[in-house]
């Protein structure tokens, strides 16, 4: 009955929120509105990034659901973006892009001056997240390992690095926790390996900091965006789903190297941050 009833609230106020858009704006603004990729792999929060930033009455936001941007998660083709940018009656065009991590370069090519979130969670709690769901985390490894392409967007950009990780650990043995894991990193190293920790456009927010400190952290993520941030934005965010199943079994060498991009993660954050 909670959800249900938030689901009703938050319909309600979405569409208080285009009125007000339509009023404010017309059916266009005047000017590009500005952009910014919400990124991460998947489990790591960037739904709830995403419905914060859909708070505000600045932001135009296109979910992995909406049929208008994606077609079974992934991003549709980049002049249909570019049509729905054009005609944003808000200030700011907010999308999902996490099929689509190999993609930002050219994104933000397409769309100069665009920004990124990309949002960084504890693999134990994101690999516990996946295996509710799917369970075929190590066939697709032991595919990739072989093939980059052989999956769909998973292998897209993996560098021969990562393959070659991949190819170390790819034996019959492999369990899906530690396939799981091995997607979580080859999805992750891609923020390093495209120079994103050196880029001032880019944002990396740490998912247990974020619920542990919403209302520091989110006015952080809104500053970056250049959005004005109040209190309520957040008011829904919470702490709970941080460490509250048991660590999964991964095995020790492959823990070890998501440990070790971990480490490059936490190197990054302000003081304080932890993941």
């Amino acid at each position: 009955m909670h959800h249900y009833r938030e689901r009703l609230q938050q319909e309600a106020w979405l569409r208080l929120k285009r009125l007000a858009q339509h009023a404010w704006y017309g059916p266009r603004r005047q000017g590009p509105a500005a952009v910014a990729f919400i990124a991460g792999v998947q489990r790591s929060g960037t739904n709830m990034l995403m419905d914060v930033l859909e708070q505000s009455l600045l932001t135009d936001v296109y979910h992995e659901r909406d049929a208008r941007a994606f077609d079974n998660y992934s991003m549709r083709d980049i002049d249909t973006i570019a049509a729905l940018h054009r005609r944003c009656r808000a200030p700011y065009f907010i999308i999902k892009s996490l099929c689509e991590l190999q993609r930002l370069p050219q994104l933000r090519q397409r769309f100069p001056g665009a920004r990124i979130v990309w949002i960084v969670r504890h693999y134990d709690d994101v690999v516990n997240s996946m295996l509710v769901s799917f369970r075929n985390h190590a066939s697709q490894i032991r595919r990739l390992a072989q093939d980059r392409l052989a999956v769909d967007w998973r292998g897209e950009g993996m560098s021969d690095a990562t393959q070659a990780l991949l190819q170390r650990f790819a034996g019959p043995e492999l369990s899906d926790a530690s396939g799981a894991a091995l997607m979580w990193y080859l999805r992750n190293v891609l923020f390093f390996e495209q120079g994103f920790d050196r880029d001032e456009a880019v944002l990396l927010v740490s998912y247990e900091r974020l619920v542990a400190a919403p209302q520091a952290e989110f006015a952080r993520i809104f500053a970056f965006l250049g959005l004005p941030y109040r209190h309520w934005h957040s008011r829904r965010v919470v702490a709970s789903s941080v460490g509250r199943r048991q660590p999964p079994a991964i095995e020790p060498s492959v823990r070890a190297e998501c440990d070790a991009l971990l480490g490059r993660f936490q190197a990054l954050l302000p003081a304080g941050g932890r993941i």
